[in-house]
């Protein structure tokens, strides 16, 4: 009884291990899809010109793009409304926000109606007009400076992202501080680096 036992329980473990490694495979095959051509429901143009109006002016255009950019690659790996991290000794689980994805893509298309009254797209605004149409839709929503996920306004969670960024934070000191990283246990004592021009 007892042999037949341990065989059922090895051929159930070989079985399990045979579907999980098969599913792995498959996954990993489809990975690259998943990350990189998952449908984006904002306007890439119009966040481009959303972002140009409220990122810092000395970004160079490689390095704004480069925060929008993983802004998006933020956003498509956002889960609504996912459990959070529980308070000690406490029994209540909090969630996260809701998918904030739909609410912003309409402010976008907000923002290129509002353009398209002047006879423009708001991309061809100029960054004073641009602004001063984001700044009305941001007192609209009564905005404050929230985590990305919790802003009303996508101009906010884009600032937001962006400045809670490890190149924010180098740029605000102006060293290679690399937030976010571990560094090596031989170079923990040395100064950061200064940025490269």
């Amino acid at each position: 009884m007892r042999s037949n036992r341990r065989t059922f329980v090895r051929g159930l473990a070989a079985a399990f291990s045979a579907i999980a490694l098969a599913g792995r495979s498959r996954l990993a095959g489809l990975w690259p899809q998943i990350s990189s051509s998952a449908p984006n429901a904002l306007d890439g143009e119009i966040l481009r010109a959303v972002g140009g109006a409220v990122l810092p002016e000395e970004l160079s255009e490689a390095d704004r793009e480069r925060a929008i950019g993983a802004f998006e690659v933020w956003l498509r790996g956002f889960r609504p409304n996912a459990e959070q991290r529980h308070p000690y000794g406490g029994w209540i689980i909090p969630y996260g926000p809701g998918d904030p994805e739909p609410r912003w893509a309409g402010q976008l298309s907000a923002l290129q109606t509002d353009a398209s009254r002047s006879g423009g797209s708001f991309a061809d605004l100029s960054i004073g007009d641009r602004r001063a149409l984001l700044e009305a839709a941001i007192e609209d929503a009564g905005e404050r400076f929230p985590a990305p996920a919790d802003a009303d306004h996508i101009a906010v969670a884009l600032m937001a992202h962006y400045f809670a960024s490890p190149e924010a934070n180098d740029r605000a000191h102006g060293v290679v501080i690399d937030k976010m990283s571990c560094r090596s246990i031989f170079t923990a004592g040395d100064s950061p680096p200064p940025l490269p021009d």
